[in-house]
């Protein structure tokens, strides 16, 4: 059996492939994942639920998702990372079908509950299955297929399914997302090679697998880390998930076509993701991120503005500091974990949704009781206590390598983006 060094070398048949599987995976997911984030006023108003309760739609999916991280790494041990990729992005894909059909609130709740759980199984399974596969060298560049997947699936659910909704309604809008996402997962499942590289797990139980999480829970620099993560992609989400009830009532009246629009923001969260990285290397990775929650933190008080320029140049600021914080931290937990890297990174992935869902429903109650203000006033202690918790417990010194900057066999190599979760 092939291993990684035997892999498939950048600029051949089978990596070309890999790269377009990866890109389709990437779609196929989080296309589906955040699909009804711009909805939510029209979920909201047909189905008449609260804000808060319209949140759940998105809540329960991320839910599932993190709580799903670890047993999809699991089965994939034993039975592979394709086949189990391949079932997770086909079940997932089902469930999404099925969504624009729910009867009520209730079943719509399960529906994207179960399509959440199965879509854990991508983000789980994405890099380690590159990693195997691809030659150390080109790895980087194969994981960079894969974050962009994920960034454009992102914002395509979205910006497809607000005019759409506009048009026919929020159920029409989650369908064509959804066909989307089933062309792309048909993409996947037609396109990635056959593993060469994987060998099955040589069967220990699954509480010999969670016990390898206990040195990554008593590290403090870690769980600063996962702070950040449950803090401020909390504050993300709630930002987004709110905002458009805020727009569409007067004096704003934005269309669902509008309010998808928001979304284009996140290009603001491309940009900043790569510039963090030359200036971690310059002024330290603990001050990058501080001041890129001290951007998040401004950007939100711009949104309590009342002219609409005013709003959306908040969000784009709001935006860009938390793809900087994010990048920072989800490649520190890599550079912070002496052993067992893979369980760190899937306790910060558990955190980071797990932030998602509690706090990006949590807030509606405060803005459909109290308004904007009272949310982002509250969103903005969190962003404080996130950046009390860097610090104090992340280290000031830098190391010798910044993260993201070594191939697998520790030789240097380009400085690459850390593939960490996409909301």
């Amino acid at each position: 059996m092939a291993g990684p060094s035997q892999g498939h070398h950048k600029g051949s048949p089978g990596y070309r492939r890999m790269l377009a599987a990866l890109a389709c995976a990437g779609v196929a997911t989080f296309a589906q994942l955040y699909s009804l984030q711009g909805l939510l006023p029209l979920v909201s108003r047909e189905l008449g639920v609260t804000a808060a309760q319209a949140s759940l739609t998105i809540s329960v999916a991320t839910a599932g998702l993190a709580l799903a991280v670890l047993p999809w790494s699991f089965v994939s041990d034993r039975r592979g990372r394709v086949r189990t990729m391949g079932l997770a992005v086909i079940l997932a894909t089902v469930f999404g079908l099925l969504v624009p059909a729910a009867p009520n609130f209730e079943v719509l709740l399960l529906l994207r509950g179960l399509e959440g759980a199965a879509l854990g199984g991508i983000p789980a399974l994405a890099i380690a299955y590159l990693t195997e596969e691809v030659q150390p060298r080109s790895a980087a560049a194969a994981a960079g297929a894969y974050v962009a997947g994920t960034t454009l699936g992102g914002l395509f659910g979205r910006l497809l399914a607000g005019p759409v909704a506009d048009l026919a309604g929020w159920r029409m809008g989650t369908l064509a997302v959804s066909l989307c996402a089933a062309v792309a997962a048909a993409g996947f499942l037609l396109l990635a090679p056959k593993p060469r590289g994987f060998v099955p797990s040589s069967g220990e139980g699954f509480g010999a697998v969670l016990g390898k999480l206990v040195p990554q829970m008593r590290s403090k620099p870690l769980l600063a880390l996962y702070a950040q993560a449950f803090l401020l992609m909390g504050s993300f989400v709630s930002v987004y998930n709110y905002l458009g009830f805020r727009l569409e009532a007067p004096p704003y009246l934005f269309p669902a076509w509008a309010v998808a629009l928001l979304f284009l923001a996140y290009l603001s969260g491309t940009v900043s993701a790569r510039l963090v990285a030359g200036l971690a290397v310059r002024w330290g990775r603990r001050t990058v991120l501080l001041a890129s929650t001290g951007a998040m933190t401004t950007g939100l008080a711009l949104t309590l503005a009342s002219p609409v320029a005013v709003i959306l140049a908040g969000l784009v600021l709001f935006t860009a500091g938390f793809f900087g914080a994010h990048s920072i931290a989800s490649g520190w937990t890599g550079a912070l974990a002496t052993s067992g890297r893979a369980q760190a990174a899937s306790l910060y992935n558990l955190s980071y949704y797990a932030g998602s869902s509690v706090v990006g429903w949590s807030a509606g109650l405060l803005f459909q009781h109290f308004g904007w203000g009272a949310m982002a006033g509250a969103l903005a202690v969190l962003a404080a206590l996130a950046a009390v918790a860097a610090a104090m417990l992340l280290p000031g010194a830098e190391p010798r390598e910044v993260p993201g900057t070594e191939t697998s066999e520790g030789s240097p190599a380009e400085p690459r983006a850390e593939p960490g979760p996409q909301p």
